[in-house]
């Protein structure tokens, strides 16, 4: 099957199969509506109708990102709905039973976050939380009932920051998954900072990514 992964739109990685694999163990009645923050080339999106979701909404800052979903859902003949927007704002009222997201997450000398570039799709402030925390706050409300927020990040950004900050919104929040990866180029290339930073140790070459699935169970 053709999937386009254009230069400038984040492409499949670990953390994009990581959360897919939590998406597979999720029962399908919980899928029935769901959401997919910062979509990229659509692929999480994507997985979420093979898994029987019955609508599909797709979100990313960039056009360039929300032209490619389109076409890898045109191509693939599965219909998902991709809108241009920064994180939660295009769906404000709305409500899932699932949202996916796979935000920036990478600690950057910047403390901005990129307004345009390959790297919007990574940094994510000196602590790697500008995003993250946003999600933490906006996502509860867009959940429906019993609804359900999986959330992949690096633990270099504080797995207990998330859980803490998402049971403050109201969720019951776990870690689901971990692993362990090689760093790929951006954090290769950003070992001396983060060593310097206390993030990772002397010599390090791998990170722990994490599954965050929180519940509104209220």
């Amino acid at each position: 099957m053709l999937f386009l992964k254009p230069p400038g739109v984040y492409s499949p990685q670990d953390d994009t199969s990581l959360l897919a694999e939590s998406l597979g163990r999720e029962p399908r009645q919980v899928a029935a509506r769901v959401l997919d923050v910062g979509t990229g080339s659509g692929a999480l999106a994507l997985a979420a109708v093979r898994h029987g979701a019955s609508r599909v909404t797709a979100v990313d800052v960039s056009l360039r990102a929300v032209l490619t979903a389109r076409l890898n859902a045109r191509l693939s003949r599965l219909p998902i709905e991709v809108l241009r927007g920064s994180l939660l704002d295009p769906v404000r009222g709305r409500h899932f039973e699932l949202i996916l997201a796979n935000p920036p997450y990478v600690p950057a000398p910047q403390a901005h976050l990129p307004r345009r570039g390959a790297a919007r799709a990574w940094d994510a402030g000196h602590d790697g939380r500008v995003v993250l925390d946003r999600i933490c706050r906006d996502a509860p409300a867009l959940l429906a009932p019993s609804g359900v927020l999986l959330l992949v990040h690096s633990a270099l950004c504080g797995v207990e920051s998330t859980l803490d900050r998402l049971r403050e919104s109201g969720l019951d929040a776990e870690v689901a998954e971990r692993r362990r990866i090689p760093f790929g180029p951006v954090l290769r290339a950003r070992a001396a900072y983060l060593e310097g930073r206390g993030l990772i140790r002397p010599g390090e070459e791998k990170e722990e990514l994490v599954v965050i699935r929180a519940i509104r169970s209220r």
